[in-house]
């Protein structure tokens, strides 16, 4: 009797893990979704599995707890991460809208997900259920394979099959062929020619504005900042620091003591041609 009160009863640590890791669970979910830079969401995403896997390891679900961690978190969320800052996805591209309706979808998606899980929640609250002893025990491995391929077989091989088209359809969309010829070094640069672009070697970041950092623009001799200095795509990103006003400061600086050491330096020579004279 012991025993089936303590399935249904909670002690005080699995309370205090359920509070604190549930309330960092949330706050990570809800960064994911509200970050402006993908790959923090990324990361914020990443810690919410993790602390998943915890909740299975202390539910006693070891081998979804290590899958959890392997699989999830250490796969396909640095593979997340990997194509996020190779590709270099900004905030500026979650804003366009490419198929009509799609955010009014997503809202009912999600008003449907949250339902669902409400009602999971209630049912879970309302009714009773064998515990995590009768569920295991032939083993995690052995309990979790007899659902999986006995009462929820059709789910899993539905869930299989959306991923493989969901592999396929990313692979479909990412590729692209080439359906013209590239364009050699000769005809590229005739081409600039007639559109009339910059001709010569983009000038060096920073090397008037005396920096030599990526996101800083160099300036012209007139004390202009250059465009063609910086990367375009540091540009669209906002994170160009502007220092040309600071840089013309010290050139003016720069201009006025070299302006004083030259009056100085021709005082002291007219000083000197008169002391000459007067001792001859």
């Amino acid at each position: 009797m012991s025993a089936q009160l303590a399935a249904y009863s909670t002690s005080t640590g699995e309370a205090f893990q359920f509070w604190v890791l549930g309330t960092v669970a949330v706050i990570g979910a809800l960064c994911t979704v509200f970050m402006k830079r993908a790959v923090h969401s990324a990361l914020c995403l990443a810690g919410t599995m993790i602390i998943l896997a915890v909740f299975y390891l202390a539910n006693g679900a070891y081998f979804l707890g290590v899958v959890q961690i392997v699989v999830y978190t250490g796969a396909i969320m640095m593979l997340f991460l990997f194509v996020v800052m190779l590709v270099g996805v900004t905030a500026a591209d979650s804003l366009k809208e490419t198929i009509k309706g799609q955010r009014w979808l997503a809202l009912m998606c999600g008003l449907g997900f949250g339902v669902l899980l409400f009602a999971g929640i209630g049912n879970a609250s309302l009714n009773e259920f064998n515990g995590l002893a009768q569920a295991n025990a032939g083993g995690n491995v052995e309990g979790l394979a007899a659902l999986i391929f006995t009462k929820y077989v059709f789910a899993f091989e539905i869930t299989g099959a959306l991923l493989i088209t969901a592999a396929v359809g990313a692979m479909v969309l990412t590729h692209r062929e080439r359906t013209e010829r590239a364009k050699t070094q000769r005809e590229l640069s005739e081409e600039r020619v007639r559109e009339g672009k910059h001709l010569p070697p983009l000038p060096a970041p920073g090397v008037y504005a005396r920096h030599n950092a990526v996101d800083i623009a160099g300036l012209l001799p007139d004390g202009t900042p250059s465009d063609l200095t910086v990367s375009k795509t540091l540009r669209e990103r906002g994170q160009i620091r502007d220092v040309s006003q600071e840089a013309l400061n010290d050139l003016r600086a720069l201009e006025q003591r070299a302006e004083e050491r030259l009056e100085r330096t021709a005082v002291e020579s007219a000083n000197r041609k008169r002391a000459e004279e007067a001792s001859k």
